[in-house]
C-alpha cells in the first residue's frame, strides 16, 4: 500500500466497547419487556461504539453515489448499453431517480460525482467532477486500470467525506451508477470471499440466461488473464474493479477514520466493503448492512462481512436506495435509546424477577 492509504488505515479506531456495554444496560432498563425492540436495540447500541457518543443524534445523512463506466460491457454482460450511464447521471441531478426519490424522504443529501463516466460531463451542474479516466480497460485483455488509478478515486471518496463532515455530517450512505458493474462486484466477490465466479454472479440489469452464461464465463477469463489476490487488495481492485467501488472504499475508510456510521447499500457497495475490508480490517465495525440484494452474490459478501441486513425488500437498483431506506431506521434506534423513559425516569414497576436480581 501507498503511504497515504497505510496512514489514512493507521487513524481507524476499535469501536468503544464500553460504551457499548453502558448502552446496553440502558436498553436494559427502558420501558419495554427486556430486548423487545430487537435489532431497534442492537443498531442503537452499534451507533454507540462507532461514535463514541452515548446519546447519538444523526443530523446530517448523506447518500454518496459514484457513477463509472467499465470497459468489460464491450464483453456483453449488461442488458442496457453503457450510453446507460451518463443518462441516469443527468437524472440523478435533476432529481428524478430512485435515489432521490428516496433520499428526499429520508431527508438526506445525495451527492453525485463521476469518478469514471466514459463520456465528457463536465458540462453538468451539480454535478462533482472527480474524473479520473473515461471508464476503465476491458478487465478481460488486462487490468481495469492501474493502482494509482485506484488510489485516486480511493482518496476522491476519501476527500467528499472529509468535505461533508465539516457540516457535521452523522450517516453515510453509499450509492453507484456504472453499465457493468455487477460484473466487476462479482469478480471482486470472488477474490475476497473465495466462492466460485457462478455462485457470486447474477443477472444484473436483468440478462437473460445465455447473458449470464457469457458474464460468468467473462469474469473467469478476466480472473485467469489478472490473477488478482485477496492479499493485495489495491492490487485487486485496480485489476478486476471499477472507479466508482474504489471510490466507495474512500468513502468507506473516511467514514471509519472520522467514527462515522456506513450503511452500505447493495452488490457494489457490498464490494466495496470487501475491498476496504481487506484494506483496513477495522473498517467492517464502521459498516451497517441496510438490505440483502437479490443479486446472487450479495448474501456471500454480507456473510463474509458477518454482517445482517437491517431489510430484505427484493432491491436490486443500486443507486443507494437500499441505504437511503434504512436512514429512518438509524435514527428511531438512536431516539429509541436517547428518547424513551426507563422504568425509573416513568415509575413504572419493573418485572419482579429482574427487581430481585438488582437487589
Amino acid at each position: 500500500m501507498t503511504n497515504w492509504l497505510e496512514e489514512k488505515v493507521s487513524q481507524i479506531k476499535n469501536i468503544d466497547l464500553k460504551l457499548m456495554v453502558q448502552a446496553q444496560e440502558r436498553l436494559d432498563n427502558l420501558t419495554k419487556p427486556l430486548g423487545s425492540l430487537g435489532r431497534l436495540e442492537e443498531i442503537a447500541k452499534t451507533i454507540v461504539g462507532i461514535t463514541g457518543d452515548p446519546g447519538p443524534v444523526i443530523r446530517w445523512k448523506t447518500v454518496f453515489t459514484f457513477a463509472a463506466d467499465h470497459g468489460v460491457t464491450a464483453e456483453g454482460v449488461s442488458a442496457y448499453p453503457a450510453e446507460v450511464t451518463p443518462q441516469m447521471v443527468l437524472n440523478f441531478l435533476r432529481g428524478g431517480a430512485g435515489i432521490n426519490v428516496l433520499a428526499r424522504h429520508a431527508g438526506a443529501k445525495v451527492v453525485v460525482a463521476d469518478l469514471g463516466v466514459a463520456a465528457d460531463l463536465s458540462h453538468l451542474d451539480g454535478l462533482v467532477h472527480r474524473k479520473v479516466r473515461m471508464g476503465t480497460n476491458n478487465m478481460t485483455q488486462g487490468p481495469a486500470m492501474s493502482q494509482e488509478e485506484a488510489l485516486k478515486a480511493i482518496r476522491t471518496g476519501f476527500e467528499l467525506v472529509s468535505q461533508e463532515s465539516q457540516e457535521g455530517l452523522g450517516l453515510i450512505g453509499t450509492g453507484d451508477m456504472g453499465i457493468g458493474n455487477t460484473t466487476a462486484a462479482s469478480a471482486l466477490a470472488t477474490v475476497f470471499t473465495g466462492q466460485p465466479v457462478a455462485e457470486v454472479t447474477g443477472r444484473g440489469t436483468g440478462i437473460d440466461d445465455s447473458t449470464l452464461q457469457n458474464k460468468v464465463r467473462v469474469i473467469e477469463k478476466a480472473l485467469a488473464v489478472n490473477r488478482p489476490s485477496p492479499a493485495a487488495p489495491l492490487d485487486a481492485l485496480a485489476k478486476v474493479g471499477g472507479l466508482e467501488i474504489a471510490g466507495l472504499v474512500g468513502v468507506i475508510l473516511a467514514g471509519a477514520v472520522r467514527r462515522i456510521p456506513i450503511l452500505i447499500d447493495g452488490f457494489i457497495s457490498g464490494a466495496a466493503a470487501l475491498a476496504a475490508s481487506a484494506v483496513a480490517p477495522k473498517a467492517k465495525n464502521f459498516l451497517i448492512a441496510s438490505h440483502q440484494s437479490v443479486e446472487k452474490g450479495h448474501a456471500h459478501v454480507l456473510r463474509h462481512l458477518e454482517l445482517e441486513p437491517l431489510l430484505n425488500l427484493r432491491l436490486r437498483l443500486g443507486e443507494g436506495t437500499g441505504a437511503a431506506l434504512a436512514m429512518p431506521i438509524v435514527e428511531a434506534a438512536c431516539k429509541i435509546l436517547n428518547e424513551m423513559a426507563t422504568f425509573g425516569e416513568a415509575g413504572v414497576s419493573e418485572r419482579s424477577d429482574l427487581k430481585d436480581v438488582k437487589s
